[in-house]
């Protein structure tokens, strides 16, 4: 009845799926060795735990939003009809800190046994009262189906979880180094076992994907990518229950791997656009402070708002000269009062510096090329003739 629950390797690796790890140790490698700037790396981290707890709690059918999690993570309360799911993001966004704290501050890195299991259980649950139907960090004492899958005897969960523990060691062997791709593997399949043994009454899931989250911290990814799992699996939520089941009645997590490896590729690529984004604005800043130095201050009242427009000015398109002055609030206060030939000076100041670039008769747009000019030069891709 539990083929599925072998304690073996139940997969191959596709070639899909080496590649696709190759490039996510790349990419890891890429973010873990851009320098960001405190301000830019705090708010990338708040994204990354903002995500993580909406997307492990909504699996288990948590309807707040992101605008709301973010609310909570400010301190904010929400209203007393939610009083419930608030608590139980509040859990999981303490549960990644305390672990953040644990594992990336303080260099601390516990091996994976029942009791860190329970820890974990009891983390997600503290404090949920009758909304969760389990004693946090205990194994259940009764028989559990979900979703039409009947988990194991609860009689038999200690030593399945014994089990589980002693094999993640074996085939993972943490304590004796261990490879970026292992870690990887080891973080879906010791989530996806978790799922399968069911040991506890109720939140399972989230203590599954906490496991996977702890295993990829130990193992050296980035904190402000922690978030990516866990992101894409709620995402594509029936694509993820799909290999799920055909994973365990197959008894093979071949497909469910390749699956959580191409999300796992896209979401840390989008993670390093996120920060090369961040530095873009960096180096620009530093142009234009550098470029506007090399003035002669007449006027310094007009001196910072022409410097203020091109610091502000939107990258992602181009504006008329009346749109312009109401890209920004900080743009927006700065011309309240300005006249419309007043802006075009400024505007064409700033073509005549190279810091715009004006298309056609009447639009303007940051030119973002004096910026990559500053990238390494390499070949263009081709094809020969």
């Amino acid at each position: 009845m539990f083929r599925h629950l072998q304690f073996k390797k139940i997969w191959e690796l596709t070639s899909k799926s080496y590649s696709l790890l190759g490039q996510c140790e790349a990419y890891v490698d890429a973010i873990s060795n851009t320098p960001i700037l405190p301000k830019h790396r705090s708010e990338l981290l708040q994204v990354a735990l903002v995500k993580g707890a909406q997307a492990t709690t909504a699996i288990e059918g948590n309807t707040l939003s992101e605008e709301e999690i973010e609310k909570i993570f400010d301190g904010s309360r929400l209203p007393p009809s939610k009083e419930y799911q608030e608590h139980e993001v509040k859990n999981i966004i303490n549960a990644f800190n305390v672990l953040l704290n644990e594992v990336v501050s303080d260099d601390r890195s516990d091996l994976i046994t029942p009791d860190l299991i329970c820890r974990f259980h009891e983390m997600v649950g503290r404090g949920l009262g009758e909304n969760f139907d389990a004693e946090p960090g205990r194994f259940r004492s009764d028989s559990r189906v979900v979703g039409g899958y009947r988990g194991p005897d609860y009689r038999d969960v200690p030593d399945l979880i014994n089990q589980y523990c002693k094999w993640l060691r074996s085939e993972f062997h943490y304590e004796n180094g261990q490879s970026f791709g292992d870690t990887v593997i080891q973080a879906v399949v010791a989530h996806i076992n978790m799922e399968w043994i069911h040991p506890f009454g109720d939140g399972n899931g989230r203590t599954g994907r906490l496991l996977e989250f702890y295993i990829l911290l130990r193992g050296g990814l980035p904190d402000i990518a922690s978030h990516i799992l866990s992101n894409h699996y709620n995402q594509t939520r029936p694509e993820y229950y799909r290999h799920f089941d055909y994973a365990r009645h197959k008894c093979d997590l071949t497909s469910f791997i390749e699956y959580a490896l191409l999300g796992f590729r896209d979401g840390l690529k989008e993670t390093l656009q996120i920060i090369h984004r961040s530095q873009f604005e960096v180096t620009w800043s530093k142009y234009v402070y550098d470029a506007f130095k090399e003035r002669k201050i007449t006027n310094k009242r007009v001196f910072n708002r022409q410097r203020n427009l091109a610091l502000l000015i939107p990258h992602n398109k181009a504006f008329t000269t009346n749109e312009i002055v109401l890209a920004t609030p900080e743009i927006a206060r700065d011309y309240a009062n300005i006249q419309r030939r007043t802006v075009l000076s400024d505007l064409n100041l700033l073509v005549d510096m190279g810091m715009l670039v004006k298309q056609g008769s009447c639009e303007f747009r940051a030119n973002k090329e004096v910026i990559w000019q500053l990238v390494a030069a390499r070949k263009e891709n081709g094809r020969g003739a």
